[in-house]
């Protein structure tokens, strides 16, 4: 059995036609629409507002899967002769979802009809007040609502809800805004051509996984987004440095991705949607280094937020009797925590929350391991709660200052019934063994078949046994190791990122079992095998 063939079962692909349709990704194997459960009757609806000529406001999130959401569906609601407006939260002053102050203010722009986007499926108090206001509100999302009945909206449009037919669960709340696109305009083709780059975006910038049908709007998606319409995005890319490079979804999540959502972290998401709405080259082209000047900025606050909670982990958790890290601290920036909190979890392999502290409460962000499914363990503390949200790999919470003791206590004993010991243990999935001589290009562009790589599609991890180091390791760019090794018949250069502490120094003639990803790097106009370190193990003589 070739590579290949071992990666798609490692996967779950078994049989022909299963690895078929996982390689085709046909984009007429989509699914209809008007399956997801609300569907009709939100199309009714919209379509009834815009011909008596309502007011529609879409209400979004502050990061990049809200603000794409918002820009796909405002586009195409102008499209249909729609009189439109948005409403994008402020992270820092109203935090997540709907809120009476934007309810207030779509009452006084004389809105008529609100639909959401990546959020709402837990407003029952804000929907119920926008019914007293005189507003309908279609509810556009994905997130997992909470247990009992769903908010009184006109039309509730999530595949997860109870009852919904629709047989992919996992789109990003801007593939249900596409989902709703298409069956407002019964045009998927002409959604595709003019907006399938920001659900592109969003799919892999909110880190949902890139199988079925988000696989198929990935793949897709990226194979034209260098030529994309939108003057704003072809201005990131030249901002980001990736003019003229074939774009994949690591350039999205590592790069494109954190300057989109760097306005909404450090503030209002505004400068974000202008820039993916742009409509001169001058205004794209001003917005987009702006945003990667903030993003400089989001990375100085970030670094300075991640070491002081790194010095509250060793002060404060106790690894034998804490399953679960919780932190909090009055400075911390709300715009960085959910990035912090997933980096602790990276590095403590544990479930962590991390909150900010102001006004007498606790607003935090928290990240998961494993199968640990945070929303559930929340839901056995929700008598210590402000507010929560969220699902099985992330969530938000609010909680009174004086409650954080007893929260810190009662979440840990959640913890501790719901994770297994071999849960808290670091380990590494190994897709193949493969000999270094015969890694060949071929093989790689057959691994590359499997593009795009992610969530639930991680880049293949291919192990080669006993190679012996051929040149004294170096660090490149203060945190990078890289160093050459060869079985005898190849040599390869291979590269640690973020990984030169984690591993020392290596000398010429060592032996080692080495884990890694295997590409083709393009330098100056030389192509040759590289190695991304995932791990290795100095052979003991």
């Amino acid at each position: 059995m070739g590579p290949c063939a071992q990666v798609l079962i490692n996967r779950g692909v078994a049989g022909a036609k299963e690895a078929r349709d996982f390689l085709d990704c046909r984009l007429n194997g989509l699914h209809d629409p008007f399956l997801l459960k609300g569907m009709k009757k939100a199309v009714r609806r919209i379509k009834k507002a815009i011909a008596r000529e309502e007011k529609i406001m879409v209400w979004g999130d502050y990061d990049i899967d809200g603000i794409t959401s918002v820009v796909l569906l405002t586009s195409v609601l102008k499209e249909l002769g729609a009189d439109v407006t948005h409403y994008l939260p402020n992270r820092l002053q109203e935090g997540y979802g709907l809120n009476k102050k934007g309810a207030k203010e779509a009452e006084q722009e004389g809105v008529g009809l609100l639909i959401t986007v990546d959020c709402g499926s837990s407003a029952g108090q804000e929907i119920g007040y926008l019914k007293k206001l005189g507003i309908d509100t279609i509810v556009t999302d994905h997130h997992q609502p909470k247990e009992g009945p769903l908010p009184e909206a006109f039309a509730v449009i999530n595949p997860l809800q109870k009852g919904c037919p629709y047989p992919y669960k996992y789109l990003a709340g801007a593939g249900i805004a596409f989902k709703l696109a298409c069956a407002l305009t019964d045009n998927q083709k002409d959604i595709l051509d003019q907006h399938l780059d920001v659900v592109t975006l969003a799919t892999v910038g909110d880190i949902v996984p890139l199988r079925g049908e988000n696989r198929t709007l990935v793949k897709h998606g990226l194979a034209g987004f260098t030529q994309t319409k939108k003057l704003g995005l072809s201005a990131l890319i030249e901002a980001s440095g990736l003019s003229g490079r074939e774009i994949n979804a690591r350039h999205i999540g590592y790069i494109l991705g954190p300057r989109i959502n760097a306005s909404g972290r450090l503030g209002s998401p505004e400068d974000s949607l202008k820039l993916l709405l742009a409509q001169t080259e001058l205004e794209a082209q001003h917005l987009a280094q702006k945003l990667s000047k903030g993003n400089r900025t989001r990375q100085r606050i970030e670094a300075q937020t991640l070491q002081e909670a790194v010095e509250q982990v060793e002060r404060r958790i106790n690894f034998k009797e804490h399953s679960i890290i919780v932190l909090a601290a009055p400075r911390w920036h709300q715009g960085v925590i959910g990035i912090v909190a997933s980096r602790l979890a990276e590095r403590y392999l544990r479930p962590t929350i991390v909150m900010s502290l102001e006004d007498g409460f606790g607003r935090g962000s928290g990240r998961s391991i494993g199968n640990f499914h945070l929303l559930e363990a929340l839901e056995q503390c929700e008598g210590l709660l402000e507010e929560y949200g969220g699902h099985r790999r992330a969530c938000g919470i609010k909680i009174k200052k004086t409650k954080f003791e007893e929260f810190f206590q009662a979440i840990n004993q959640v913890a501790k019934r719901m994770l297994k010991p071999e849960d808290l243990i670091s380990s590494l999935e190994i897709d193949a063994q493969v000999s270094l001589s015969d890694l060949s290009r071929e093989l790689i562009a057959e691994l590359e078949t499997l593009a795009p790589f992610g969530a639930g599609n991680p880049e293949p991890i291919i192990c080669s046994f006993g190679l012996e180091v051929k040149s004294k390791s170096f660090i490149v760019a203060g945190s990078h190791i890289k160093f050459w090794v060869t079985d005898g018949s190849r040599t390869c250069e291979a590269i640690g990122y973020n990984k030169a502490e984690a591993f020392g120094v290596l000398k010429p003639g060592e032996r080692i079992d080495l884990a890694y990803s295997p590409s083709i790097n393009n330098w100056q106009g030389n192509s040759s095998i590289q190695l991304k370190i995932e791990d290795l193990k100095v052979c003991s003589d």
